[in-house]
């Protein structure tokens, strides 16, 4: 059975049952039913219409399910013949599915979850890897999700900014083993590009291509490598050529939104053949239009902010940037990234005996293990690179 057909058809016909009045627990239990009778059948008798065959199968379990708690002891039963192809839906029912599981009724972390289980068609335990949480502890938090949208229906989905968030979301969640997230993120974008007309959700997808195009040159043997030390040549030219095309196309139509301006910060960052050949005054540019989109950036978007303070270090100077992170510690305070960004700045500014003790202060209250090895091996080479001594910044 292809896998990447059953993952695209999953979310459709939950969706078709959704709209059948079904609530989101019986759906999908009546879907996976109906998956293990294709798992027998279709590698023997292959349906004309695969997407008609689950929607049927899975209606008729939906409907076994209703009669009888039996249901339950037929679900190991053999299917003997096909069922007959049903009527379908002309909508795309996979967006659908996303606008409702990235309802603004669920935390940010509960919609990725589901949106993940549902719509990507990941399993519960993928999830949890994602997330580094107990198989347990997701399956809990995903049966909350779909009992808060128990009632919710499918002509009452989120707004569109909602659903950007969780696929930002989806996409900055990192990578299970054996599932590329960020592929995933891309994937139901390009599909939400397809329908809508806005901006923001082009820029979102620019953002991710561009940013996307530099995976293979990110983690090399096991280790995180830092923007301007990777190999330029292991870049994707390919998708940044696109990310670009598709930014431009955003940015011509005069609506800009976090997502565009963030995708124009990574366009520049692409465009250097070299580190050194890095535009920093254009993106500090950029990074003031960014910072100017909140009223209060140091409160609603600290993390931009932050972002900004390592602009203001190329530009200006390092104790320039070093002065923009202190105006966001009483928001972030002694969180990693703080940290590591101070480091950056003190590594810059020749105070290495300062920088290496931020990057093992950062190490510390890192999460991520790739990121947190990371941080060991640059507060070590801070150390052994001589004595401390800051030199001219300006």
């Amino acid at each position: 059975m292809d896998e990447g057909l059953v993952r695209a058809l999953v979310p459709q016909v939950i969706a078709a049952l959704l709209r059948r009045g079904a609530d989101f627990a019986a759906a999908e239990d009546a879907v996976q039913e109906a998956l293990i009778d294709a798992l027998r059948t279709w590698p023997e008798s292959p349906p004309r219409d695969p997407r008609a065959w689950l929607t049927t199968a899975a209606v008729h379990r939906l409907t076994d399910a209703v009669r009888s708690e039996a249901a339950r002891r037929r679900r190991e039963e053999r299917v003997d013949e096909e069922p007959e192809p049903g009527p379908t839906e002309q909508a795309d029912d996979t967006l659908l599915l996303l606008f409702l599981c990235a309802s603004p009724e669920l935390s940010p972390a509960s919609a990725v979850a589901l949106t993940l289980r549902a719509v990507a068609g990941l399993t519960t335990r993928q999830v949890a890897d994602a997330f580094l949480v107990p198989e347990a502890t997701m399956a809990q938090r995903i049966s909350r999700a779909k009992a808060a949208l128990r009632d919710r229906r499918l002509d009452a989905p989120a707004d569109v900014a909602v659903v950007l968030h969780v696929l930002h979301l989806v996409y900055t969640t990192g990578h299970t083993s054996d599932v590329d997230l960020a592929r995933e993120a891309i994937r139901l974008t390009r599909q939400l590009v397809l329908v809508s007309r806005e901006p923001e959700v082009r820029g979102l997808l620019a953002l991710m291509l561009l940013h996307h195009a530099r995976h293979r040159a990110r983690v090399v043997d096991g280790r995180v490598v830092p923007l301007d030390e990777q190999d330029r040549d292991r870049w994707d030219r390919t998708q940044i050529a696109e990310g670009v095309a598709i930014l431009q196309g955003a940015l011509a139509e005069g609506r800009r939104g976090r997502f565009q301006v963030e995708a124009a910060i990574a366009a520049l960052h692409d465009d250097a053949e070299t580190a050194a050949e890095t535009d920093w005054p254009q993106i500090l540019a950029w990074y003031d239009e960014l910072v100017g989109l909140s009223p209060d950036p140091v409160r609603d978007d600290p993390a931009a902010v932050l972002s900004r303070a390592v602009a203001v270090g190329h530009v200006l100077g390092a104790s320039a940037g070093l002065l923009e992170v202190e105006r966001v510690e009483p928001v972030l305070r002694d969180r990693w990234k703080v940290l590591a960004v101070q480091a950056y700045l003190l590594r810059m500014a020749g105070d290495l005996a300062e920088a290496a003790d931020a990057y093992a202060r950062a190490a510390e209250r890192c999460p991520s293990t790739l990121e947190r090895d990371h941080l060991v091996r640059q507060a070590a080479l801070a150390r052994a690179a001589g004595p401390p001594g800051r030199v001219n910044d300006t």
